[in-house]
């Protein structure tokens, strides 16, 4: 092996036992007294009460702390790629590219009947307990109501959290903070598992049909991410399917183009948008992004909303149960007045400001309600089911006995559909009232959440809904939302947050309607895109859905106005709410701008020694020592005389091209170039990334005594032009390159001649904050 020099080791995401055990040590602890972490220090803390992780190479993912590591984005260029690169014919060049576009095709239609089977259970699981307390309710039997709604709640809350406390604890919450962590370059196995997938579905199903104020759109962006990543696997051994097309896909790029277009497709099947499901790949799931990639990701969602189309015209003819008018969130407001004028205008405005700072709030709640449950989430499964027992408990209590404080409404003669609304959604509930009478509060809080939104978003219906009963409704949903989001369920985020917003803009409309010319469902649909500006903090990606889920491009102004200043409001006070959580679960994820106080380092600032490198032919033996008692990633290969005139840098090996190298034993008893049986006995699929992290073990390996002591040539499967950056480059600049790249090592190479000829390897794990603080406490101090 080559000689170690005080440099950086390639400190990869799955390496260093030592800052595993530092995360679980007591915070306080590890600040009085700088020792190395032992075994008498256990676990005391959980991930999420922590503002600042120890590490960069664990995170918690789903309710779980799991290791990670790095994806592989950049091309490698070795002798083996290279060949391949040369042989490919014509027609393999068409089965790629016809490969790529079939995948493609094959996620769109899977995540559209996935999106479609979702909502088809939600509407008759969640329509036949409402039909049945509804039924018990209308004969004056209120207490068994209540218990018969309170337990299909239960039922159905409980059989969600138990998939994902014993199957896919990755399950739980949105998904989108961790699909977007994997498009940044951090990798969990279980995050896209085919497990995960199950549980995302059905435990999704479970969750909101059981009628906890979370919504089925975030999960079908994680769903998607794991059908995608599914079907890009690249083949199976397992089940025989090694078909030579499949092979194409057995590397992180590609993945990571289907899963893009996986979580695009997520958001077209929840929301029916096709063009904001691509727009919300765009803005907040990817950090890579071409042309090329936008025409697939454009073409996936169109089929998604093909498929959609052609399965809810089908059902409309009574063939689904329970599902009829929707389910999928279609709300039609154009027959709503858009004229405005500079009073209603400054009426929206205030709306927006309001919307950022409740946003921003609920940001701040939703990240003390997350810390507080992991200290009860990692007390074990059954803990996690008691505690979605709890809000399941306390949701139908609310959801029954707040309409109680509602007063009963004469329904009006100039209705065009029948008042009171019985046994079907429709907003005029009787609930406990007298004939001819409803009750509005019921309306929204005894109905499916897409029917609550429908409610809300009605036009013509000013007078409808009471202002206590709208105010009631605010603070149950706003509240209910933050306490439901961390436990162990599928939760996503957008319709709780819509509900509020809706629930909000309606409310300010009713108390302000004198003056104002808007009608009242549009200016619930504004309420509820300010407090998603608020929260999200997305603009481009909420306003094309916001337009796509109402069918009016006439009120583009008024939404845009909205969104860029409900967001910029909220920006002051915290980060958008999938940034946070992101941050909380201690995903080391890459940002697109440099930190501040990188300016003042540079790239040998955060580099340190010793340096694991080999020669260009290394004894076979060296080779399984550094494997064994390492667990890097990567190593530089270093040529020295005879097979250079000086110490020159070869290029960069990483160690599954090692272990494979190994494993089909090609070796040779004489230090001599010997790569041309690489090159003869290998093809570059066999070098391909296995899906799921089921790759070659060093445990995999049988190698003797004897075969310890011969040599392997690694010039044929050395990448020859790694990315390197001289040791004066600033660390805000190789920060950036590092990212806009997609890069796993960045080689730092000395300034002046003379020296070893690569001074350390820069990882995602040495640009994260905790990392160059713990080397320079000042900047700690300074910040």
């Amino acid at each position: 092996m080559a000689e170690r020099t005080g440099a950086a080791p390639d400190q990869d995401l799955e390496n260093n036992d030592k800052d595993m055990w530092a995360l679980r040590r007591n915070i306080s602890d590890i600040l009085e007294s700088h020792q190395e972490p032992h075994l008498q220090s256990p676990a005391r803390e959980p991930l999420l009460r922590s503002r600042t992780n120890t590490t960069s190479q664990i995170a918690l993912i789903g309710a779980n702390v799991c290791p990670i590591e790095s994806l592989d984005y950049e091309l490698i260029e070795n002798d083996l790629i290279k060949q391949n690169w040369r042989s490919r014919t014509k027609a393999q060049i068409f089965q790629y590219i016809f490969l790529k576009w079939t995948f493609a095709l094959l996620i769109g239609l899977t995540t559209g009947l996935v999106g479609f089977f979702n909502n088809i259970a939600v509407e008759n699981l969640a329509g036949f307990k409402l039909l049945l307390a509804n039924y018990l309710m209308l004969s004056r039997k209120y207490y068994l109501a209540f218990a018969a709604y309170a337990s299909c709640n239960v039922v159905l809350a409980t059989a969600a959290a138990a998939l994902c406390a014993y199957i896919a604890p990755a399950a739980a919450g949105s998904g989108i903070p961790e699909v977007k962590a994997y498009l940044n370059g951090v990798d969990a196995h279980v995050i896209l598992a085919p497990s995960t997938l199950f549980v995302k579905i059905f435990g999704s199903i479970g969750g909101v049909a059981a009628g906890f104020v979370v919504g089925k759109e975030g999960p079908m962006v994680h769903t998607g991410a794991c059908i995608a990543n599914l079907l890009g696997q690249g083949g199976s051994r397992k089940y025989h399917l090694t078909w030579t097309w499949l092979r194409f896909f057995k590397n992180d790029r590609d993945r990571r183009d289907l899963i893009t277009c996986g979580a695009a497709a997520g958001v077209a099947a929840a929301f029916r948008a096709p063009v904001g499901g691509v727009l919300f790949a765009l803005e907040e799931a990817a950090s890579w992004w071409r042309s090329a990639l936008l025409w697939r990701t454009f073409f996936t969602t169109a089929v998604v909303a093909v498929v959609l189309r052609a399965l809810i015209r089908f059902c409309r003819s009574g063939n689904c149960g329970l599902f009829g008018k929707g389910g999928l969130i279609m709300f039609d407001v154009s027959s709503a007045v858009t004229g405005y004028k500079t009073d209603d205008l400054l009426a929206v405005i205030f709306l927006a400001v309001i919307g950022g700072l409740l946003g921003s709030l609920y940001n701040y709640l939703v990240d003390k309600v997350l810390r507080t449950y992991s200290i009860i989430n990692e007390k074990g499964p059954r803990f996690k089911l008691l505690l979605v027992m709890a809000i399941s408990l306390l949701t139908s209590c609310c959801s029954y006995g707040l309409p109680w404080l509602a007063k009963c409404t004469p329904c009006s003669i100039d209705l065009k559909e029948p008042c009171p609304t019985i046994g079907r959604s429709g907003n005029f509930k009787n609930f406990q009232c007298p004939p001819n009478h409803y009750n509005d509060l019921a309306s929204l809080f005894l109905n499916t959440n897409d029917d609550a939104i429908r409610n809300l978003f009605s036009t013509g219906t000013g007078k409808e809904f009471q202002v206590t009963s709208l105010l009631i409704f605010f603070l149950g949903v706003y509240t209910l939302g933050i306490i439901t989001y961390g436990i162990a369920i599928p939760s996503g985020l957008f319709i709780p947050v819509i509900l509020a917003g809706a629930s909000y803009g309606r409310l300010v409309w009713t108390l302000f309607s004198p003056i104002f010319e808007i009608d009242a469902g549009l200016f619930a649909l504004l309420g509820a895109a300010s407090l998603l500006g608020g929260t999200m903090r997305m603009t481009v990606s909420l306003c094309v859905i916001m337009l796509e889920l109402t069918n009016n491009l006439l009120i583009l102004p008024l939404v845009m106005v909205v969104l860029l200043i409900s967001k910029t409001i909220a920006d002051i006070f915290n980060k958008g709410v999938y940034d946070q959580i992101v941050e909380m679960k201690g995903l080391p994820f890459m940002e697109a701008h440099a930190e501040p106080y990188m300016k003042h380092l540079v790239a040998a600032d955060v580099v340190s020694g010793p340096l694991v490198s080999f020669n260009g032919v290394e004894k076979v033996g060296n080779i399984v020592h550094a494997l064994k008692w390492t667990r890097h990633n990567g190593f530089p290969v270093i040529d020295e005389p005879p097979f250079s005139d000086a110490p020159e840098l070869c290029g960069l090996v990483l160690r599954s091209h090692l272990l494979v190298v190994l494993k089909k034993k090609i070796f040779s008893s004489e230090r001599v170039l010997s790569g041309q049986g690489i090159l003869t006995r290998c093809k570059a699929f066999d070098f391909g990334k296995a899906g799921l992290g089921k790759g070659l073990k060093l445990e995999d390996l049988d190698i003797s005594a004897e075969e310890m002591e011969m040599y392997a040539d690694l010039h044929p499967i050395t990448n020859t032009s790694p990315y390197t950056v001289v040791e004066s480059m600033s660390l805000a600049k190789a920060a950036l390159l590092f990212r806009e790249l997609g890069l796993r090592h960045l080689c730092v190479v000395p300034k002046t001649p003379g020296r070893p000829p690569i001074t350390g390897i820069l990882t995602r794990h040495d640009f994260m904050p905790e990392h160059i603080m713990g080397i320079y406490p000042h900047i700690a101090r300074c910040k």
